[in-house]
C-alpha cells in the first residue's frame, strides 16, 4: 500500500486568551476544589442509605441508622475489614458493582462479617471472604432470625460460607452466587460446611456454584422443605470433604437438574446425597430427585451411591445421569 503526502497546512497564528476566559478557568479551578473535597468525602464513606443518601464511615453505623425501618445499604467498590449485627428491620446489603465489595477478615460477635437477626434480610453482589474464629464457625453471614435472600454473591476461604440454627420463621433463598474453598473439621466444634441451615421451615438454592470444598459437606440443610435446582456441586479440587447435599434430618421438596463430580481427597466418598443419617425432624415421603447428573473426575474408579437413605420412606428417583460406579439408590 502507497501512501500519499499531503500538503502542509499553513501556520496559525494562535492569539492570547482574553481577560474573561482566563478568568473563566480560574473560576472553574476554584470551584473545583471544594468539589475534588467532597469526592475524597464520599470514598472515606462507602456505606450509603439509599433511600436518605446519608452515608458512612462503617457498615454497622450504616446499620444502625436505618434501625427498625426498611432500607438498602449500597456499598462503593473497595476492600473492608468490618462487619455489621443487624438487630431489627429489614435491610438490602448491595454492592453499588456486584463482586467489587468486600468484607473480609472480621468477625462480629465472634460470629460472621453479618449476623442478621432483624424481620429480614437480602445481600446482592458482596464478596464475604476470609472469616474464621476459634470455634471454627466463622461465616460469611449468620443468620438468627427473619427471612434471608442472597443472590450473586461469593462466600469464600472461610470456615462456613452461611450459617443458621434453629430459626423458626426463616425461609432461605439463595441464587446465582458462588461458594469456594470453605469448610472444615479441624476444631472441636464439629465440621464446617459451606453451607448449613438449621431446622427451618424452607431452603431454596439455586443456580449457584459449588467447588474446592476445605472439609465437610458443601450443603448441609435440616430444613422442612429443600429446593435445590440447576447447581453445580465440582469438588475436582476438593479436599477432606465429604457428602455433596446432607439432609441429616429428613425433608421434603425437589432436587433436580444440578451437576456433580466427586473428587479424589475426601474424607467420606461413600454417597453424594444423604437423607435422614442423624434424625428424623421431618418426613421425606414424596421427596423427589430428578435430572440430576453425577460422575467422578476423569480417571478415577470406586463405588458410592448417588442416594444413601436412612428413612426408608417413599423418594421419587427419575431421569438421573449416573457414571459407572454410581449405584442411584442405597439403604442405610
Amino acid at each position: 500500500m502507497t501512501c500519499s503526502r499531503s500538503a502542509p497546512m499553513p501556520a496559525r497564528t494562535l492569539s492570547r486568551p482574553s481577560l474573561a476566559a482566563i478568568l473563566f478557568v480560574a473560576a472553574l479551578a476554584v470551584l473545583a476544589i471544594p468539589f475534588a473535597a467532597l469526592l475524597a468525602q464520599a470514598s472515606e464513606r462507602p456505606f450509603t442509605v439509599e433511600e436518605t443518601g446519608l452515608s458512612y464511615a462503617s457498615l454497622q453505623q450504616a446499620v444502625d441508622a436505618i434501625g427498625d425501618s426498611r432500607a438498602t445499604i449500597s456499598i462503593a467498590p473497595g476492600r473492608y475489614r468490618q462487619c455489621a449485627v443487624q438487630e431489627a428491620g429489614v435491610i438490602t446489603y448491595e454492592a453499588s458493582r456486584y463482586g467489587t465489595a468486600v468484607l473480609e477478615g472480621r468477625a462480629c460477635e465472634g460470629k460472621a462479617a453479618l449476623v442478621l437477626r432483624g424481620s429480614g434480610a437480602e445481600v446482592k453482589g458482596l464478596v464475604l471472604r476470609g472469616i474464621s474464629v476459634g470455634d471454627g464457625n466463622g461465616a460469611g453471614i449468620r443468620l438468627e432470625n427473619g427471612a434471608l435472600n442472597v443472590a450473586f454473591t461469593t462466600f469464600a476461604e472461610s470456615q462456613q460460607g452461611l450459617l443458621t440454627g434453629v430459626v423458626p420463621n426463616a425461609r432461605i433463598h439463595i441464587t446465582r452466587s458462588t461458594f469456594t474453598r470453605l469448610g472444615t473439621c479441624e476444631n472441636s466444634a464439629g465440621c464446617a460446611h459451606s453451607i448449613y441451615i438449621g431446622d427451618v421451615p424452607e431452603l431454596t438454592l439455586r443456580e449457584s456454584r459449588f467447588e474446592q470444598g476445605t472439609g465437610g459437606h458443601y450443603v448441609k440443610s435440616r430444613a422442612a422443605v429443600n429446593v435445590i435446582e440447576g447447581n453445580s456441586f465440582d469438588d475436582s479440587a476438593g479436599s477432606g470433604t465429604n457428602y455433596m447435599i446432607d439432609l441429616p434430618a429428613g425433608t421434603r421438596g425437589r432436587i433436580a437438574g444440578n451437576w456433580f463430580v466427586q473428587g479424589r481427597e475426601k474424607e467420606n466418598y461413600s454417597a453424594f446425597i444423604a437423607l435422614g443419617a442423624e434424625d428424623r425432624l421431618h418426613p421425606s415421603d414424596g421427596l423427589e430427585i430428578a435430572g440430576n447428573e453425577a460422575r467422578f473426575v476423569p480417571g478415577l474408579r470406586r463405588s458410592s451411591a448417588f442416594l444413601a437413605d436412612w428413612t426408608g420412606e417413599r423418594v421419587a428417583l427419575s431421569g438421573n445421569r449416573l457414571a459407572e460406579g454410581i449405584e442411584e439408590y442405597e439403604r442405610r
